[in-house]
């Protein structure tokens, strides 16, 4: 206690005999001797005490002098609250990392202006059946987390802020619930907000997260939150991150200044935007995965990315919802891949879009119902065989091409207009299908529609305007017309004449996630495909043999691969089979297919029967190592069990163990999981993946790790040839060709390219194609009458300059 100090205990009772009106020496005696009702009012100084207030007291620092009275223990909780008690005008300072500076156990007390500047586990605790009303209070906190809610506890924080935390911001676990209002989370070097667990939620109103390393908000493992007139912004990770049957609303909401994804949703968690606007992000503004994820998005506006990547990205089953919404000034809008991803666009405006604005691949689906598009390169892509969907009563205006069906994809696209396109209204090839009902294309600088590469498009009722180089251009026979008409303003090319079906049979439309009673069907609907069977081993080591360079890597992948199969024999034939550690430890640089590989890796292995599925599970430091001592074993034990049955790739695994380590949670994580890796030996296959260096140091952590792994297969950066194998690899799958020329000038390109900390290897080829892509966008759009060499040919101009 500060010297000189005292406490002035002041009682309003009327009962004589329980009067404690008085002077104590110690807070401490102060409380002891307080009951029910009484004010406690402390002189300024510094109190060396760890407090525990019992009773419902009021406990205060003198009128209008906040910060005069400082509660700083040596060690311990310096303020633990069990009681309906109020506590004003506060400086609370702690050293203890094991524990919170300031802890509410019970009761539903009062905490106003209350400061906590502290190096402790935690700044504000709040535990059990604790109900506080905390108001105008900030944490500092360097060391640990700024407020923890956990194990049921509830409460509201009103215009609160953490000023600074060492791991997350607020954190709410064990199905806590407390309300945030108006209050400020920011310079945290973990995640701003953290919601996980069953039963966890959070409401906050009127809140800002900033300024943090990590991601703004995270909700997973079944937490639930609701976010209303909030604004996140300038994270080093996510904006928001949602995970494993998360389920979050945000509602006037402002995302914003994000250098990776805005919003991240993955294993069936659900979120729901209304009236919220994504801006200024360095990959997706929204992106959606896994089968059971789900994005509905009401009346928002997603806009200029600072990256060179699609706005919205939907993939692996996954299903988003856009309703009203607005996209512009992006690469890409929306990109829809794989069998099972679905997208349902209504009443939107997309604008505004560098190259393509709905592209759907893949398997996927898309259905856009009275949609707007706008100034983009292409307006709809239907890429592949089994990707399709409908636009109905869609709008197309200042493309190059409205809508593109390529390699059996097979859409259906009714009244839609497409008005003023550069090259064609609508665009099929290689085999592409789809049917056009009562479609329009006016004023085309090409082709209404062009149709080749023996495709089997069905046309009915569709009319051409103004185009200049003719209506329709059918290159051979196969499409087929009826009721189509055209102005004939421009003289069509000769065409072969067309068959026509004597009725033509028009699908009904498909229905979309926001459709009623679909109508009824003329025709018997196609069989549901069944998904593909598992690979066999050879296609997939095919697969694996397929990828450019790697030869050291495909060598062990084969090694590791026939020890298994033969292994597996001599067991069929009564032999002894010498044991194979399947676990495996990656080395080399970023961008050389090291998740590639464990990809195929998890696939040879489920074809050989030793693991049931062979799925990937990619995870990272901040999937496994948690806030508090015990969580990190919870989310790495979690992390484990989705991975059952397949392969957990943990990239950069080093980060597990940092050199400044300390008390990091980080080795927590690494112990489960190599306890994991010996009670389930034969569950999971564990691969850890770094640069080499750091590797090494992270294989010598723990005395067990290197003994759990069989084998370090080193990945070595690609040479410029390899490069430029990737590059041209990447120009067949898109139609494009690199001459000898061009590829001479890409070598050299490569070979000069700076190969420091930034280089990504093959990322860097694909990145380098890309621009060259766009490059060659910009120059073939000033050519009057392109020609296929034109439009296909990449030229050394098209290489972009070194950085």
């Amino acid at each position: 206690m500060a010297q000189g100090s005292v406490v002035q205990v002041t009682h309003s009772g009327t009962s004589r005999w329980r009067r404690r009106t008085g002077e104590y020496a110690s807070l401490g005696a102060a409380l002891e001797a307080a009951g029910d009702g009484d004010v406690l009012t402390i002189a300024p100084g510094t109190y060396r005490e760890n407090l525990v207030v019992a009773r419902n007291v009021t406990l205060r620092g003198p009128e209008g002098s906040r910060g005069a009275v400082r509660i700083a223990p040596f060690d311990g909780v310096a303020l633990t609250v069990r009681a309906s008690a109020t506590v004003r005008d506060l400086h609370i300072e702690a050293q203890d990392a094991a524990s919170p500076a300031l802890l509410v156990e019970e009761g539903a007390p009062e905490i106003a202006d209350v400061r906590v500047a502290t190096r402790s586990a935690v700044g504000v605790e709040v535990r059990g059946g604790a109900r506080p009303t905390v108001r105008r209070c900030s944490v500092d906190n360097p060391a640990g987390v700024g407020f923890s809610m956990l194990d049921g506890a509830g409460g509201l924080f009103e215009e609160c802020e953490v000023v600074a935390a060492g791991q997350a911001g607020v954190a709410v676990r064990g199905g806590a619930h407390p309300r945030l209002e108006r209050c400020r989370i920011h310079h945290t070097s973990g995640t701003g907000l953290v919601v996980t667990g069953e039963a966890s939620a959070l409401e906050a109103v009127g809140c800002e997260v900033y300024e943090i390393r990590g991601a703004g908000v995270q909700v997973s493992a079944r937490g639930t939150g609701h976010l209303t007139d909030c604004r996140v912004h300038r994270t080093s990770s996510d904006g928001i991150n949602l995970d494993t049957d998360a389920v979050l609303t945000l509602a006037d909401c402002d995302i914003h200044d994000i250098p990776e994804n805005a919003v991240d949703l993955r294993s069936r968690s659900v979120l729901t935007l209304t009236r919220s606007t994504v801006r200024r992000f360095g990959r997706n503004g929204l992106s959606v995965w896994d089968p059971g994820t789900r994005v509905d998005a009401n009346q928002c506006e997603i806009h200029d990315s600072t990256g060179d990547y699609p706005a919205v990205w939907v993939s692996d089953g996954a299903t988003a919802v856009l309703d009203a919404c607005r996209v512009h000034d992006v690469p890409d809008a929306l990109f829809v891949l794989d069998r099972g991803s679905r997208t349902d666009v209504v009443d939107s405006d997309i604008s505004q879009v560098r190259n393509t604005a709905v592209s759907v691949s893949d398997g996927a689906t898309a259905q856009l119902d009275d949609c707007r598009i706008r100034e983009a390169a292409t307006g709809a892509w239907f890429r592949d065989h089994g990707s399709g969907g409908t636009l109905a009563g869609c709008t197309i205006d200042g493309t190059a091409t409205g809508v593109i069906v390529t390699k059996g994809a097979d859409p259906t696209v009714e009244r839609t207009t497409v008005t003023s396109p550069t090259e064609a209204g609508f665009y099929v090839s290689a085999e592409g299908r789809g049917t056009f009902h009562g479609c329009r294309v006016t004023g085309s600088s090409g082709y209404g529609f062009h149709i080749i590469d023996g495709c089997r498009t069905t046309l009915t009722r569709c009319r051409t305007e103004r185009c200049a180089r003719g209506g329709y251009e059918f290159a051979e026979p196969g499409p087929v017309s009826e009721d189509c008409t055209s102005d004939e303003s421009a003289t069509p090319a000769p065409v072969p004449p067309a068959p026509r079906l004597a009725a033509v049979e028009t699908a009904a439309p498909t229905m979309g996630l926001l459709s009623q009673i679909p109508a009824p069907r003329s025709v018997a609907p196609a069989p549901v495909e069944e998904a593909p069977a598992a690979r066999e081993a050879e296609e997939v080591l095919g697969a694996l043999d397929a990828l450019v360079g790697l030869e050291s890597v495909k060598r062990e992948v084969r090694a590791l691969t026939d020890m298994i199969e033969v292994g597996r024999r001599r067991q069929r034939a009564g032999l002894k089979a010498a044991s194979v550690r399947r676990h495996l430890v990656f080395t080399g640089s970023p961008g050389t297919g090291k998740t590639t590989v464990a990809r195929l890796y998890g696939e040879i292995l489920r074809a050989l029967g030793v693991l049931e599925r062979g799925h990937l599970v990619e995870v990272s430091r901040v999937d496994l190592v948690g806030e508090h001592i015990g969580s990190t074993a919870i989310r790495t034990q979690e992390a484990f069990d989705r991975a059952r049955g397949g392969v957990l790739f943990i990239d950069e695994a080093y980060a597990l163990a940092p050199e400044d380590a300390g008390r990091d949670f980080g080795r927590e994580a690494i112990d489960t999981l190599v306890k994991l890796m010996e009670d389930h030996r034969d569950a999971v296959v564990v691969i850890v993946a770094g640069y080499t260096a750091e590797m090494e140091r992270f294989l010598s952590v723990n005395p067990g790790v290197a003994s759990r792994f069989s084998r370090t297969i080193t990945f070595g950066d690609y040479v410029p040839e390899e490069l430029l194998q990737i590059v041209r690899q990447q120009a067949r799958e898109q139609e494009y060709r690199v001459d000898e020329e061009t590829a001479e000038s890409l070598l050299k390109y490569f070979t000069a390219l700076p190969k420091g900390a930034a280089f990504g290897n093959g990322r860097t080829a694909r990145q380098t194609f890309e621009s060259m892509v766009e490059r060659h966008a910009g120059r073939v759009a000033q050519l009057p009458d392109p020609s296929t060499d034109d439009l296909t040919l990449l030229y050394p101009e098209d290489i972009p300059e070194l950085p």
